[in-house]
C-alpha cells in the first residue's frame, strides 16, 4: 500500500510538471486603427465581399483567371509549400508521443576467454520491443508543435496572398491589353488620316499651291503616328507574353471577348468597409500574425531548454540461447529506466538563446505592425486613385472633344487658306495625344478598382468561400496550446 501511494505521488507530480508550459502565450497585437478611411468614397459593406466579376462581367477575363488559378506555377509552388509545412507539423508533433521500436537478433560464436567454457559455441536469440518517451515537463514539445502549426497556417495565408496577387495581376494585364488595343486603333486611325492628308498636300505641292515644308511636316507627323503604332504593338505583344506566363502556358496571343469594355464600363460607388476588417481579411496580415505566433512559441522552447528533461525508457522481450521453446515466459526479459538530464553550467548559452528568440519576436512584431500600416496605405491609395482617375478621365474626355473640334476647324481654315499648316499639325498632334491619354486614363481608373480589391484582401473569392476553405484547413490541422 505504501509502495502504491509512492507510485501515485510520482505520477501526480509528473503530470503536474508536464502541464507546465514555458514562455508567453500568443495574442494578436493591438494596432491602432482609424474609424474610417481618409478617402472613403461610399458607405456600406466592403466591396471585397462581392464577386469581382460583377463589375467587369467579361467572360474571357473570368476564364483567364480560372485558367491561372489552375495552371499558375507560382501558385502550385505555394500549394507544395503547404504540404511541406503540413508534413513538418506531423514530424514535430510526433515528438510528443511515445516512440515504440522493435528489434530482433541472433548470434552464434565462441565466447571470449574467461567468458564461458572453452570450445563451447554459444547461441543467442533476442526479440524485444523498446519504448522511449520524453516527458514534456516544461512544454518544450508542445511549444514546438505550436510553432509548427502556426508556420503551416502562415503558408496557407501565403498561398492566399499569391492567389490574390495572381488574380489582380491577370485582371490588370488584361485591362492593359484592352487599353493597348484601343490605343493601337487610335494610332492606326491617325496614321491613315495623316497618310491621306500627305497625299493631298503632295498633290497641292505638285501644283505649286503649298511649299515643300508642308510636305515635310506631313511626312513627320505620318512617321510619328506609324512609330507610335509599332511601339504600342510591341507593348501589347510583351503584355500578352507576361499574361501567358501567369496562365502557365507558352507565350502567345490572348483572347479578348469585347472590343473596348473599359471605356464602356459604368463604375459604381465603391464602398471599402471598415479598416478593422483588414485584420481578418488580408492574407498578408494573417500570415504576419501566424509568423509572429510561431516565433512567440519558440521563446517557450528556448526557455524550456534551460531546465532538465526527463526521458523514460522501457524494454520488454524474449532472450534465450536455444531457439526451441523460445516463446516462453521463462525467456522473458524486461527493463525500465528514467533519465533526468539538465544543464549545470553552460556559460549563459541557454539564456542567450532565449534573448535571441525574444529579439526575433520583437522583429516580427514590428513587421506585423508595418504590414497593417501598409495595408491601410494601400487601401487609401486605391481610394484616392479611383476618385482622382474618375475626375481625370472626365477632364480627358472633355480634352478629346475640344481637340477634335480644334483639329476640324484648323483643317477647314487651312483648306480655306486662312492659316498655315503648322496650326493644323499642332491641332492634330494635340488630338492624337489627347485620345491616347484618355484611353490610358480610363484603363488606370478601372485598374484602381482591381488595386482596391487587392488592398482589401478580397475580390478572388467570396467571404463564405474563404471561411469554408479556412474551416477545412483548420479541421486538418491538429490543435496546439496558445493557438492564435
Amino acid at each position: 500500500m505504501i509502495r502504491f501511494g509512492r507510485s501515485l505521488l510520482v505520477v501526480s507530480v509528473t503530470a503536474v510538471l508536464a502541464a507546465c508550459t514555458m514562455g508567453p502565450d500568443y495574442k494578436r497585437p493591438d494596432v491602432p486603427l482609424p474609424d474610417a478611411y481618409r478617402s472613403e468614397l461610399a458607405e456600406g459593406p466592403s466591396m471585397a465581399n462581392l464577386d469581382w466579376w460583377e463589375l467587369f462581367n467579361d467572360p474571357e477575363l473570368i476564364e483567364l483567371i480560372e485558367t491561372a488559378l489552375t495552371n499558375n506555377r507560382e501558385l502550385a509552388a505555394a500549394l507544395a509549400r503547404i504540404e511541406e509545412a503540413r508534413a513538418s507539423l506531423g514530424f514535430v508533433r510526433a515528438d510528443q508521443l511515445p516512440n515504440l521500436s522493435g528489434s530482433a537478433g541472433a548470434s552464434r560464436g565462441d565466447p571470449a576467454p574467461g567468458g564461458g567454457i572453452p570450445g563451447e559455441v554459444d547461441n543467442t536469440f533476442v526479440l524485444a520491443a523498446d519504448l522511449n518517451f520524453e516527458v514534456d515537463l516544461w512544454g518544450k514539445l508542445r511549444r514546438s508543435t505550436e510553432a509548427a502549426r502556426a508556420e503551416l497556417l502562415a503558408t496557407v495565408e501565403a498561398r492566399n496572398a499569391v492567389t490574390l496577387t495572381l488574380v489582380a495581376d491577370v485582371a490588370s494585364i488584361y485591362l492593359l491589353l484592352l487599353d493597348l488595343d484601343d490605343r493601337v486603333e487610335i494610332a492606326e486611325r491617325t496614321r491613315k488620316t495623316r497618310e491621306d492628308a500627305l497625299k493631298l498636300i503632295e498633290a497641292r505641292f505638285d501644283r505649286g499651291i503649298v511649299p515643300l515644308i508642308d510636305v515635310n511636316q506631313a511626312q513627320i507627323e505620318l512617321a510619328d503616328a506609324a512609330a507610335e503604332k509599332f511601339a504600342l504593338e510591341r507593348q501589347r505583344a510583351l503584355a500578352e507574353n507576361s499574361l501567358s506566363v501567369l496562365l502557365g502556358r507558352n507565350p502567345g496571343p490572348v483572347q479578348r471577348s469585347l472590343d473596348n469594355p473599359v471605356s464602356a464600363l459604368n463604375i459604381p460607388a465603391i464602398p471599402a468597409g471598415l479598416p478593422s476588417e483588414l485584420l481578418q481579411r488580408r492574407p498578408d496580415i494573417r500570415q504576419a500574425s501566424q509568423q509572429l505566433a510561431a516565433q512567440t512559441a519558440r521563446i517557450g522552447v528556448a526557455e524550456a531548454l534551460r531546465f532538465p528533461s526527463l526521458s523514460l525508457t522501457g524494454t520488454l522481450g524474449l532472450a534465450s540461447d536455444d531457439l526451441s521453446g523460445f516463446i516462453s515466459s521463462d525467456n522473458r526479459v524486461w527493463g525500465i529506466s528514467a533519465n533526468l538530464l539538465g544543464p549545470l553550467f553552460d556559460a549563459g548559452r541557454n539564456r542567450s538563446r532565449v534573448e535571441a528568440e525574444r529579439a526575433r519576436t520583437e522583429q516580427l512584431l514590428n513587421a506585423y505592425q508595418l504590414t497593417v500600416l501598409r495595408s491601410l496605405q494601400e487601401v487609401d491609395d486605391a481610394l484616392v486613385e479611383i476618385a482622382t482617375y474618375r475626375q481625370e478621365a472626365e477632364a480627358r474626355e472633355m480634352q478629346v472633344r475640344a481637340a477634335s473640334s480644334a483639329a476640324m476647324l484648323s483643317r477647314a481654315r487651312y483648306d480655306g487658306g486662312v492659316t498655315s499648316y503648322l496650326e493644323v499639325l499642332e491641332s492634330e498632334r494635340s488630338l492624337f495625344r489627347a485620345e491616347l491619354l484618355a484611353s490610358s486614363t480610363r484603363r488606370a481608373q478601372v485598374v484602381a478598382i482591381v488595386s482596391l480589391y487587392k488592398a482589401l484582401g478580397g475580390g478572388w473569392a467570396t467571404e463564405d468561400e474563404i471561411q469554408a476553405a479556412g474551416g477545412f484547413i483548420e479541421a486538418n490541422i491538429p490543435p496546439a496550446s496558445g493557438t492564435p
